[in-house]
């Protein structure tokens, strides 16, 4: 049993390290990770000496820092490519593309947060791209807030107990009760829009995906400059979205429309 309690422990050391490339910088050092996982620098140097032996990390001798390594690139894309959510959210981000001609992306629920699994890019010449794979907090964002307004109340609670609402720009919401009602508008409506709250000059909106059960697994979202997706135009972009990210969760096995009895607001 003490074999079996430590091996898990290791696992869980290694998850970790690595789940920290996600959130912040594109390169670590030691230093770093140690202090933000509350490890040894032994410890630490022992399991970056693992994954850079394997091939998930690589280090750097001029600035004795880790990036993600080649086999990690590998794992990434062959996770892409057999991703449900992915499949099944393509058709429906190509004819919102089409429609308003600006980048839709689909983002997936992890623990913790969420990432971008996918985007159709705008072909405009000034346009918004996302960083796919990243792991994003739920607090700020039209993709994150439409994910976090649909947990089960008991994992919303926990999410809004144990992470700090940090601001990515001025505009966050770092203030919890306004959050909470912010999450009330968007479990109305069914969507989030976002003002720069996650990357200043940029405006979205977003719908929520849910799965077999109803649980929700993602978001479906469509953003560009703040110019051209302002709220007038937002507003007229909602019946697509919502139809879209509805035609996705059906793919994915869901009955349609919001779970719980909510309804839509017409707004």
């Amino acid at each position: 049993m003490a074999a079996e309690s430590k091996g898990t422990e290791t696992a869980t050391r290694v998850a970790d390290v690595l789940l920290l490339f996600t959130d912040g910088p594109d390169s670590l050092g030691v230093s770093a990770i140690a202090r933000s996982l509350g490890l040894s620098k032994t410890v630490v140097h022992r399991t970056l000496s693992s994954l850079v032996g394997r091939g998930f990390l690589v280090s750097d001798p001029r600035t004795r820092e880790y990036v993600l390594g080649p086999s990690l690139a590998s794992l990434g894309a062959r996770a892409l490519r057999e991703s449900g959510l992915r499949s099944a959210a393509l058709p429906a981000m190509r004819r919102l593309h089409s429609v308003t001609g600006e980048t839709v992306t689909v983002s997936a629920r992890v623990p913790g947060g969420r990432v971008y699994l996918d985007q159709v890019e705008s072909t405009r010449e000034i346009k918004m791209t996302v960083e796919l794979g990243r792991r994003f907090p739920l607090h700020a964002g039209s993709s994150s807030t439409c994910i976090l307004a649909f947990l089960p109340d008991a994992e919303r609670d926990a999410y809004l107990r144990e992470h700090p609402l940090e601001a990515l720009t001025s505009r966050t919401i770092t203030d919890a009760e306004a959050l909470r009602e912010r999450i009330a508008s968007v479990r109305a409506t069914g969507v989030a829009q976002s003002d720069g709250e996650r990357q200043s000059g940029a405006g979205s909106i977003a719908a929520p995906i849910f799965a077999l059960d109803g649980e929700v697994v993602g978001s479906l979202s469509i953003c560009g400059p703040a110019d051209r997706m302002h709220a007038e135009v937002r507003t007229a972009i909602i019946p697509l979205l919502r139809q879209a990210s509805d035609d996705v969760s059906r793919a994915l096995g869901w009955r349609g429309g919001l779970p719980g009895g909510l309804r839509q607001d017409a707004s």
